[in-house]
């Protein structure tokens, strides 16, 4: 698009939403853990960008886009002191299982979702742009601007965490 274009238009304003929300979504869930928290932020970033729209340049807006969200990110965690969590789908089981299946189940998830959401930040981004986006090694090196042996060694230690907590698990059943 010629960059003479004004974000106030309502088109591009939508170009914009269409094309940026869900890898601003990713982003910031990748980083920080919390998908409704992202998906929120996401919103609220839009909003503020359509009331600033006179004073955002279109070549601006995206890295306005992902300052913002960024930013707003980081003061909810601080307002909230939230504990990060990671929330993926979750499959239900047969209902034919008994209540105490169900019970350990939802432990081990939970343990799951802690220790991934208690992962270092470089860790838990690599580790999920890996399995959650499908990105291979050296796709996630090029997007984090880091070596593809940097990649790897997240990963595995992400790897090695999860991997002693299901070896625990396994120990209780």
């Amino acid at each position: 698009m010629p960059n003479n274009l004004s974000v106030c238009d309502e088109d591009v304003y939508n170009n914009l939403y269409k094309t940026h929300a869900e890898s601003l979504r990713n982003h910031l869930y990748f980083k920080f853990g919390n998908l409704k928290q992202a998906e929120d932020v996401v919103q609220e970033s839009f909003i503020k960008l359509w009331r600033k729209c006179n004073s955002i340049i279109y070549d601006n807006a995206v890295g306005f886009l992902y300052t913002a969200s960024k930013n707003m990110f980081i003061d909810s965690i601080r307002k909230n002191k939230v504990v990060l969590k990671f929330k993926k789908s979750y499959t239900e089981t047969q209902d034919n299982e008994d209540p105490y299946f169900h019970l350990r189940t939802k432990e081990f998830q939970e343990k799951i979702e802690s220790t991934i959401a208690g992962l270092p930040e470089k860790q838990r981004e690599a580790f999920l742009l890996n399995r959650i986006e499908k990105l291979t090694f050296k796709e996630i090196a090029n997007k984090l601007e880091i070596s593809q042996t940097a990649v790897e060694n997240r990963i595995a230690k992400a790897l090695i965490k999860l991997k002693e907590i299901t070896e625990l698990q396994k120990r209780k059943f």
